[in-house]
């Protein structure tokens, strides 16, 4: 099985832990629990890609933000962060990189 590109993995991710409600989030061999975050009870998961932490975090509905404000008109919304930022979010399957490339 090829490996999948890292905009694949974040969809991949995105998909098990919003869409199916996934209890753990399954790359390849490696299985990562999904859970929820103490305050908001937002879904939040972490995982490797390419020896790097990356987090995954729905979106916190209730921010100012423009992604809030698609997750309170009923859009899947992840955000992912690596090193404290944040790197992309995948909104209904759609991939958006901030910054530099890797």
């Amino acid at each position: 099985m090829a490996k999948l590109s890292f905009e694949e993995t974040l969809i991949d991710v995105w998909r098990q832990a919003l869409v199916e409600n996934a209890k753990a989030v399954k790359l390849g061999r490696e299985s990562y629990s999904v859970r929820k975050t103490p305050k908001r009870g937002l879904l939040e998961v972490d995982f490797m890609f390419d020896e790097h932490e990356i987090r995954g975090l729905e979106q916190n509905p209730e921010t100012k933000s423009g992604w809030a404000q698609m997750a309170r008109s009923g859009k899947k919304v992840m955000q992912f962060l690596s090193e404290g930022r944040y790197v992309a979010n995948v909104v209904d399957g759609k991939v958006t990189r901030y910054g530099r490339a890797r």
